[in-house]
């Protein structure tokens, strides 16, 4: 059993004047979390935000970026009061997963 964390951002958060979601992968690379990516959205919206679309005369930085990790539950637990620092006010999803294929190693 792993544990899969999913936070909600958006590309116009930032943590020390950096973007947010660039800053925690760097923080789980640290912590040396299993597998982690940031996906880029077209459309959507965090909170009760407005839709958020990718066209260019949108350009805000408002865009959903969606970031999501796995690994074990220990490796979890030790990192996810940190994140729920850096993303104080951002939804953050955890659920329990089964490793179908590949590891945590």
């Amino acid at each position: 059993m792993a544990v899969q964390i999913t936070l909600y951002l958006n590309e116009a958060d930032q943590w020390h004047h950096k973007p947010l979601y660039l800053e925690i992968l760097n923080l789980l690379r640290k912590e040396n979390v299993a597998d982690a990516a940031a996906f880029h959205a077209v459309a959507g919206f965090t909170g009760r935000a407005r839709v958020q679309t990718a066209h260019l005369v949108d350009v805000g930085g408002k865009l959903p970026v969606v970031l999501t990790f796995v690994d074990t539950d220990e490796h979890v637990s030790r990192v996810l009061p940190t994140l729920r620092e850096m993303a104080a006010h951002r939804l953050i999803v955890r659920e329990n997963v089964v490793i179908e294929q590949g590891s945590l190693d």
